[in-house]
C-alpha cells in the first residue's frame, strides 16, 4: 500500500503522530515524558513552528502543529532523532525507537481545529479503564452498552484534569501556559472576542469526556486532509507544483508581514515602531521580534535588518532573554497573548 503524500505547505496546520516501534513504550518514566517536553520546546524555538496542542501517551504522541515556513519534515526529524538518541542512551538500548516515519494529516483549522484539539486532549481517556475505547464507544452508540454513570464520569473528569503530559491543563487554566505553547489559535476558534475562552474550552472538552466524543477521522479525505474536498483538491495541486501561497479565504493561513506585526505591537503600546525600535533596553523591539519569529518566517538575520541591521547573533540572544522573561512573568505572557490574538483576527 502506498504511503500518504507528505506535503509541506507554508502556513498549514497538521495533526502529527508517531508510535513506538512494534507499539512498544516510548516513555517509560516521568523523566522520559519531561525530557520529550523539553525537546518539544526546543523544536518550536529552533524551527519557528507553532504548537497548538499536544498529548503524550505511553507508546505514542499527538501534536497539532502549524508551519509558517513549510518545514514540517525538518522539524519532526530533529524532534524524533533528538529524543531517540537521548532515550537510547538513557535506557542503554539501541535500534529504532519509533515505528517508521511520523504520520501527518493536513487540517482545515476553521472547520476542524477545535474538534481536533478536543480529540487530542481526550486521548488519555480513550481506554477500557474509562470505558471510552473504540469498541466501547461503538457499543454505547448501538445501545449494547449503557452510557456512563455519574461515578464513571467523575473518574474521567478527574483523570482528564490531572493528566500531566498534555497541553489541556494549560488550555483550561489549570496551570500556567508556557510561552512556547500557542493557545491563541484555538482560543480564536471558540471565542472571537477572547472572553472566557478557557472556561468555554474546558466545558467543551469535559462534555466530550461525559458523552464519549467520537473521533474526527471518518471525515478524513484520501488519508491526507481533514477538511473539505475543495481543500483536498487544493493540496493535490500543491503536490503537483502549483503555487505555494493562497489568497482570499483559503483555509491555509499565509504568513504575516513584519510590518503587520510591528503595527500590532505599536498599537498595543500606543507609540510608533520607529520610536521604540532603536531605544536601548526597550522590550518593544523584542516583542516584535518574538512574534515575527513565530508568524512571519523571517530568519534572525532578516529580523535584525528590519530593526536597523542588528547582528543576527544579537537577535538570537535577545530572543533567548525574552523567552526567559516570558517563563517568569505572567503579566508579560498575558500581554503577548492579547497582541497575538489581535494579529490572528486581521484579515489577510
Amino acid at each position: 500500500m502506498a504511503r500518504p503524500l507528505r506535503i509541506e505547505i507554508p502556513g498549514a496546520w497538521y495533526h502529527v503522530t508517531a508510535r513506538g516501534n512494534e507499539r512498544r513504550p516510548i516513555f517509560r518514566t516521568d523523566g522520559d515524558f519531561a525530557q520529550f517536553v523539553g525537546i518539544l520546546e526546543q523544536m518550536v524555538q529552533r524551527y519557528g513552528v507553532r504548537l497548538h496542542g499536544y498529548v503524550l501517551m505511553t507508546n505514542h504522541y499527538h501534536l497539532i502543529l502549524e508551519t509558517p515556513s513549510g518545514n514540517l519534515s525538518r522539524a519532526m526529524q530533529w524532534l524524533n532523532v533528538s529524543y531517540s538518541t537521548w532515550f537510547n542512551r538513557c535506557h542503554r538500548r539501541s535500534g529504532h525507537l519509533f515505528q517508521g516515519r511520523f504520520k501527518a494529516i493536513i487540517v482545515d483549522p476553521a472547520q476542524w481545529g477545535l474538534e481536533l484539539s478536543r480529540y487530542v486532549h481526550l486521548n488519555p481517556l480513550r481506554t477500557r479503564r474509562h470505558a471510552m475505547s473504540k469498541p466501547q464507544r461503538q457499543e454505547v452508540a448501538t445501545g449494547k452498552r449503557k452510557p456512563a454513570g455519574k461515578k464513571e464520569i467523575d473518574s474521567r473528569l478527574s483523570a482528564l484534569n490531572s493528566y500531566r503530559w498534555s497541553s489541556f491543563r494549560a488550555f483550561a487554566g489549570l496551570e500556567p501556559e508556557p510561552p512556547w505553547l500557542d493557545t491563541a489559535g484555538i482560543a480564536g476558534l471558540i471565542a472571537r472576542n477572547g472572553r472566557n475562552w478557557r472556561r468555554k474550552y474546558r466545558a467543551l472538552v469535559e462534555e466530550g469526556a461525559r458523552e464519549g466524543a467520537a473521533s474526527p477521522w471518518p471525515a478524513l479525505e484520501a488519508q491526507v486532509v481533514l477538511g473539505s474536498k475543495a481543500l483536498l483538491k487544493d493540496v493535490r495541486g500543491q503536490s503537483k507544483g502549483a503555487k505555494r501561497e493562497h489568497t482570499g479565504k483559503r483555509a491555509l493561513r499565509m504568513r504575516m508581514s513584519f510590518e503587520q506585526i510591528a503595527a500590532a505591537v505599536a498599537s498595543h503600546r500606543g507609540e510608533p515602531w520607529e520610536d521604540f525600535s532603536k531605544r536601548r533596553g526597550d522590550p518593544g523591539r523584542e516583542m516584535v521580534w518574538w512574534l515575527a519569529r513565530r508568524h512571519s518566517g523571517l530568519t534572525l538575520r532578516e529580523l535584525g535588518q528590519k530593526a536597523g541591521a542588528a547582528d543576527y547573533a544579537a537577535v538570537g540572544m535577545a530572543l533567548s532573554r525574552f523567552e526567559s522573561k516570558l517563563r517568569s512573568n505572567a503579566k508579560l505572557r498575558r500581554e503577548m497573548t492579547l497582541i497575538e490574538r489581535s494579529l490572528l483576527h486581521v484579515e489577510m
